[in-house]
């Protein structure tokens, strides 16, 4: 990380990207996040198949929900006192570490998924998996401030989340291809293309180990504090450290604020991504999971395209339009998206919205992890972002939970897609007013 020339013209647009990319720990985190998400993108994929698509384990809505509830809440328990070990361990061997743990649980899931194991064992297996997965996104973003300059945040925000999106797409690109490749070779067993898929992803997990030990260990933080006590005391004294975490966040309204936007964001994002899953298996192709699976990963494939557009748009919006205004009218488009295309219900409907919701999921994402790592203390930025992974989770299973009692099989609602207009609708007033009264206003 190198610091601006003094007196020198902020750097802006391309020369900003080139000096960026120019910087060697900011490609070697890059590398880290990138490996990974490309690991994650095989190994969901095969999940996807194994738990929601398969004919005999396809799950109702209910059943979805209940599935989210159990990978994603048991977490929500977990997240702080990871945030308390990413605020005093090595971040850059929480890198290595997690990596390397995914290994032997996907070879677990290999086993479990080649044996035909569902129920309680299987999900436990994917809870611990996914679990070390969120514990590892929150420490490349709280170890991200430490490899660029302050003023790249927004672009490095734009860049490495969507890249790793995109290596995540990819991924599932290459997990679907596995998994065809492994159905045939095998065609007795009905889930080798789901086992071969897993082992693929067992590799990458490894090669993102390795990427991450040429970081010194020290490089990526958290910043030496003296008065910061042993990471075995903080974990008995947890709850206190929370309450000065969120302490910490009141005394940052801009931090606290967009961490509320995208809680809010995630939980109507949350019933789209149910109603999605029931349209492709109700409305669209019933009784045919494979066409149905097709048309998923489709929609997948276009959202994701709507995440590099936002990393292309973002950095070049927010300097003119403030990252403040910026989600504001992200907020805005949603909701209209909800009512149009959406509500016609048919395919390319459905891929016109799924990309630019993809873009306003993006937009809003990066503007809220620039103003959180900007707006709070490096002592706290683990804590921050395990609670903001926190938020994720709640927010998306409580989306599922209520799209389960909300939607129809086939995932057809006016009235919901209606209730998502007006809820985007009322946080962009919200937040409108809450940047206006705290930020001086609707600063960039």
């Amino acid at each position: 990380m190198s610091a601006p020339t003094p007196g020198a013209a902020p750097r802006t647009g391309i020369g900003q990207l080139r000096h960026l990319l120019r910087g060697r720990w900011f490609r070697r985190l890059f590398a880290v996040r990138f490996t990974s998400q490309f690991s994650d993108g095989v190994f969901q994929i095969a999940l996807a198949s194994y738990v929601v698509f398969a004919p005999e384990r396809a799950p109702s809505a209910w059943g979805i929900a209940g599935a989210l509830a159990v990978v994603l809440l048991p977490f929500s328990v977990l997240g702080p006192f990871a945030g308390v070990l990413l605020d005093r361990w090595s971040r850059r061997q929480v890198l290595v570490g997690a990596n390397l743990l995914r290994i032997p649980m996907l070879l677990l899931l290999a086993v479990a998924f080649g044996a035909g194991v569902s129920g309680p064992l299987l999900f436990g297996l994917v809870l611990a998996s996914l679990s070390v997965n969120r514990f590892l996104l929150a420490g490349l973003s709280a170890s991200l401030p430490h490899v660029v300059d302050p003023d790249e945040l927004v672009l490095a925000n734009a860049i490495t989340p969507t890249a790793g999106t995109g290596a995540f797409l990819i991924g599932a690109a290459l997990g679907t291809l596995v998994r065809g490749v492994g159905d045939n070779l095998v065609p007795a067993a009905s889930d080798a293309g789901d086992v071969a898929a897993v082992l693929v992803a067992a590799v990458g997990y490894a090669a993102a180990a390795a990427l991450a030990t040429r970081f010194p260990r020290d490089h990526l933080g958290p910043d030496f504090d003296p008065a910061r006590p042993a990471a075995r005391a903080a974990v008995r004294h947890v709850i206190s450290g929370l309450v000065d975490g969120l302490r910490h966040l009141g005394e940052r309204r801009d931090a606290a604020y967009a961490l509320a936007v995208i809680g809010a964001h995630r939980f109507f994002y949350g019933i789209t991504t149910v109603g999605l899953i029931l349209l492709y298996r109700g409305t669209f192709h019933p009784g045919d999971s494979d066409a149905a699976f097709t048309g998923l990963a489709t929609a997948i494939l276009v959202a994701g395209a709507g995440f590099v557009s936002a990393a292309v748009v973002t950095p070049l919006v927010t300097p003119r339009l403030g990252r403040h205004r910026w989600i504001l009218v992200l907020l805005l488009v949603a909701a209209v998206v909800q009512i149009f295309p959406s509500i016609l219900y048919t395919e390319p409907a459905i891929l016109v919205a799924a990309y630019l919701l993809g873009v306003v999921s993006q937009g809003v994402k990066i503007c809220v992890d620039t103003l959180v790592q900007a707006g709070v203390d490096d002592a706290f930025r683990g804590r921050v972002f395990s609670l903001y992974d926190v938020l994720f989770n709640v927010a998306f299973t409580a989306a599922a939970a209520v799209a389960a009692l909300v939607l129809p099989a086939d995932g057809k609602s006016v009235p919901v897609l209606m209730a998502c207009a007006l809820g985007y609708l009322l946080t962009a007033v919200i937040w409108a007013r809450s940047a206006l009264r705290f930020s001086a206003p609707l600063r960039p």
